[in-house]
């Protein structure tokens, strides 16, 4: 299955916005034509979570500091992406931001890249093991079919390499929910069951992530609230579960709203 169905189209659709439209900013402004798949891939988890290898895949554009930063600057998007020991402490890494306010990653990484979480979760069994390393990705990635064909068989062939058994990818801004959907299209159809996190709803429906997790949540925050270990711990635990009984694509309701906003009200947070 293609990862942008009917591509041709889609890049005649860009190339047409891109020669009328400079973007400003960080947004990339209501004509741009937004991935719109009918299908998606998708891979029944094979194995349980407690027995498998789990990769983790960001688009809020974290890389170490003193390497080489993402070039935010590229109209169409910087396509690359960095391999990084999920050992890094927060203090380590850099913030390439566009399209969301990095305040929150810089405050606690977990809040976007949350590897403090996942080692708990290996810890008590609730995965099998974090992969040793994690991939990042600048999201802001308007040329939608330059990055599927440049990036997404890189990262297939280097998530095949790490043996990893499920992918978890959490994006950072309206556009990472597209960029971070398009990976998790070309990830399932070779084979490797993702997890979507989610905080615009529309956009994951649009691309067809084959799953997502959706949670009214902030962007630059989409794993949960910086310094508030329970409110993310929430938010993954529920997604990661949700893997093995799903058994086809689609948009799946977090229950974390709700036990949020009872928390809060009990004054508990």
């Amino acid at each position: 299955m293609e990862t942008i169905e009917r591509v041709d189209e889609w890049r005649e659709r860009y190339q047409r916005w891109r020669r009328v439209n400079e973007m400003r900013g960080d947004e990339v402004g209501e004509g741009y034509p937004w991935v719109e798949n009918r299908r998606a891939p998708f891979k029944p988890m094979g194995r349980a979570l407690p027995m498998l290898n789990l990769g983790l895949v960001t688009s809020a554009g974290a890389y170490i500091d003193g390497t080489e930063p993402f070039d935010i600057s590229i109209h169409g998007g910087d396509a690359s992406f960095r391999e990084i020991p999920t050992l890094v402490n927060g203090e380590d890494l850099q913030w390439a931001a566009r399209g969301y306010d990095p305040a929150a990653a810089r405050e606690d990484m977990n809040s976007q890249v949350p590897l403090a979480r996942l080692r708990e979760f290996e810890g008590n069994g609730i995965v099998g093991r974090l992969n040793e390393v994690f991939w990042s990705f600048c999201g802001f990635m308007p040329s939608a079919a330059r990055f599927a064909e440049a990036a997404l068989p890189d990262l297939i062939g280097r998530v095949r390499r790490y043996n990893v058994g499920a992918v978890l990818l959490v994006p950072a801004s309206r556009l990472c929910h597209q960029t971070m959907g398009l990976a998790a299209r070309a990830l399932e159809a070779e084979g490797v069951p993702t997890m979507m996190l989610a905080v615009d709803r529309e956009a994951a429906d649009r691309v067809r992530a084959p799953r997502a997790a959706y949670y009214r949540g902030t962007f630059g925050r989409v794993a949960g609230e910086p310094n508030w270990p329970e409110h993310q711990r929430r938010i993954l635990d529920e997604a990661l579960r949700l893997l093995e009984p799903t058994d086809q694509p689609g948009i799946l309701n977090l229950s974390v709203e709700m036990e949020t906003a009872v928390e809060q009200g009990r004054g508990e947070r």
